[in-house]
């Protein structure tokens, strides 16, 4: 499985920036984007070592507006993240989150996680592409490189798991 890792930090402000992620799949587009935005909850099963629980906190599953929360560890620590769901396309296979609360929040003002999963041309599986966007408190926080391995990781987990459910 090929994986690519792209850092872009955005010029207006050493604060801004944006990473992204690409991680080879084999499961449909359609499969794991709805893990994401319809089954959220059912991470935690495909990838227990990474994501402990998603909870619905308010709304609806894939509805632009709700609230989910999830525990989750990273680097070996404990984390949590509480997240609205900012946008929802289905047929681009597209969904935001943008934090609001957690941990992430104590080095940065503002944090939006898109994921898309786009089919792969000519073959079998699809592209899972992380994409975050951020605003760091200041210039002593390290822009979050290290986020992506997790991000694969967890990808790589939830692929294994929904093909294991076929």
């Amino acid at each position: 499985m090929a994986e690519t890792v792209e850092v872009t930090t955005m010029p207006k402000s050493s604060l801004l920036g944006e990473l992204e992620v690409e991680v080879e799949i084999k499961a449909p587009a359609a499969i794991f984007y709805h893990i994401y935005a319809g089954r959220p909850h059912h991470v935690a099963k495909a990838t227990p070592r990474n994501v402990q629980s998603c909870d619905l906190h308010d709304g609806e599953w894939g509805t632009v507006g709700s609230i989910v929360y999830w525990n989750y560890v990273h680097e070996g620590q404990a984390k949590v993240a509480k997240e609205r769901i900012e946008l929802v396309e289905p047929e681009k296979k597209l969904i935001k989150f943008r934090v609001i609360e957690g941990d992430v929040m104590a080095e940065y003002k503002s944090f939006l996680i898109t994921i898309q999963v786009t089919p792969k041309e000519g073959g079998i599986g699809s592209v899972v592409k992380w994409h975050i966007e951020y605003e760091k408190i200041d210039e002593n926080v390290a822009h979050p490189e290290n986020l992506l391995p997790f991000f694969a990781e967890m990808t790589k987990e939830i692929d294994e798991h929904l093909l294991s459910e076929e």
